[in-house]
């Protein structure tokens, strides 16, 4: 019991201080997929199914998902509409 809790902190303690210079898109695609790890082993865990299968089909379609969300944040800030703040409305 004492080494699984050992491995499990050493090992998140090395997984948050992996992220700490990440992109955007990087940081977007990895929480989607770790959204979608956690999804798809609660899913495998509710019907039975395979967990490790859960848990791969899960992080790929969050990764995916991530990144999609990501290009579209990406294209918002790009289209987003100019403000017209130096007319004056003072006649």
């Amino acid at each position: 019991m004492k080494t699984t809790l050992l491995v499990l902190s050493a090992s998140s303690i090395l997984a948050l201080s992996a992220c700490t210079n990440m992109s955007d898109a990087q940081q977007r695609t990895l929480s989607g997929a770790a959204i979608g790890t956690a999804a798809g082993v609660g899913i495998g865990a509710l019907t039975g199914g395979g967990l490790l299968w859960g848990a791969a089909g899960g992080a790929a379609v969050g990764a995916v998902g991530g990144y999609v969300y990501d290009q579209y944040e990406k294209d918002q800030k790009k289209n987003s509409p100019k403000s017209n703040s130096t007319k004056s409305t003072v006649k």
